[in-house]
């Protein structure tokens, strides 16, 4: 078992020293932690500060490409170098990464396939009134989209198992954390929460401006995969918002018609007619949404199988292939055997053949 701990950072030399110090060199269930940094373009030294501390695993943009684009490329790195579970981290040192061991638990023994650090953001002295409550929202419809529960979906420390990373596939360019977590639960995957305390504050997030800016990229991407996995609940419910849009006015109508005092609530007529447009769009909009899932579900288990046979192989299976491992030497040796006994049932088959034709010839 092999474990991945990725470190996604964007000029975080001066902070970057403090994680790697952190990072336990030895985790119960795993044979070996290897430790990449993902570096997203930095101009002050990130990627040389991480070799000089003896990180092996690095890799580098040229320039920056998100935090989404870091996530993917780590986890293509780490499933491509045979990690079995990769565990991601921030480089501003907010997560407490001897923590690491308890967050991969669930998944070593089963129980998970994801695992969420829960930051208690209401606890966190940092975090304005406003923000908590944001956050605690935020989570809410995170975890009603993905049909699972999660306290702090937006947490970026969490562990996923090799499985659970064939399954996902990051397609924003924002943020991974809540796509992610709305596949997963689309998908059926378990996912676990674990309780943390963060430390303390090192600087301004560089992942937004401000909390309004995050909150409208955030938006975006809970709709954009609420669309693709769950297109059933939003046109429905788009549906039957312009359908009681256009009912009411309709009633409104018909009730003065039969007063005979239709003509001066023309208007009313108008506007649940352009009202019952909407809903039948909604529902053009709900056939195309679920013919595209569909495609994107053949997609998906087309690309999976794509990664499987991309990163089933191992570097450790092919050492034991190359250096004639005496189990595999064995198999070889079996299916030579195989062969060999095929080739004399052949030749008996042959002879039998040959005799028969013989005695053909004696009786003519």
């Amino acid at each position: 078992m092999k474990l991945f701990v990725q470190i996604p950072c964007l000029d975080e030399a001066g902070t970057l020293p403090l994680v790697l110090a952190t990072i336990p060199r030895e985790v119960e269930g795993f044979d070996s932690v290897e430790i990449l940094v993902v570096d997203d373009g930095s101009t002050d030294g990130t990627a040389e500060v991480a070799r000089r501390l003896g990180v092996r695993h690095v890799v580098r943009h040229t320039s920056t490409r998100g935090l989404a684009r870091s996530f993917r490329d780590g986890v293509d790195y780490a499933l491509a170098h045979g990690a079995d579970v990769v565990v991601n981290t921030d480089g501003d040192n907010q997560y407490p990464s001897e923590r690491i061991g308890d967050l991969v638990a669930p998944i070593v023994a089963g129980e998970a396939d994801i695992v969420v650090a829960d930051r208690q953001t209401a606890t966190i002295e940092h975090f304005s009134p406003f923000k908590k409550r944001m956050q605690r929202f935020g989570s809410r419809v995170v975890s009603a989209a993905a049909g699972t529960s999660l306290p702090d979906a937006a947490s970026g420390f969490r562990a996923y198992s090799r499985a659970a990373l064939l399954r996902l596939n990051v397609v924003t360019q924002f943020s991974y954390t809540m796509e992610t977590i709305i596949q997963a639960g689309n998908k059926r995957l378990q996912i676990a929460s674990l309780p943390i305390t963060t430390n303390a504050k090192t600087r301004e997030s560089r992942l937004f401006d401000n909390i309004w800016q995050h909150m409208s990229r955030s938006g975006r991407a809970i709709v954009r995969s609420a669309i693709m996995f769950r297109p059933h609940l939003v046109f429905l419910t788009l549906f039957a918002v312009f359908f009681v849009a256009a009912a009411v006015p309709a009633v409104r109508f018909l009730v003065f018609l039969a007063q005979g005092d239709a003509g001066g609530h023309v208007q009313s007529l108008v506007f649940a007619g352009a009202m019952l447009v909407g809903a039948l769009l909604c529902l053009a909009l709900l056939v195309i949404a679920d013919l595209l899932r569909t495609n994107r579900t053949l997609a998906e288990e087309t690309l999976e199988r794509l990664k499987e046979l991309q990163y089933g192989a191992r570097s450790d299976d092919a050492a034991l292939v190359t250096t004639g491992d005496p189990v595999l030497d064995t198999d070889l040796d079996a299916d030579h055997a195989g062969d060999a006994d095929d080739a004399d049932r052949d030749t008996d088959l042959d002879t039998d053949r040959r005799e028969a034709r013989d005695d053909e010839d004696a009786h003519a």
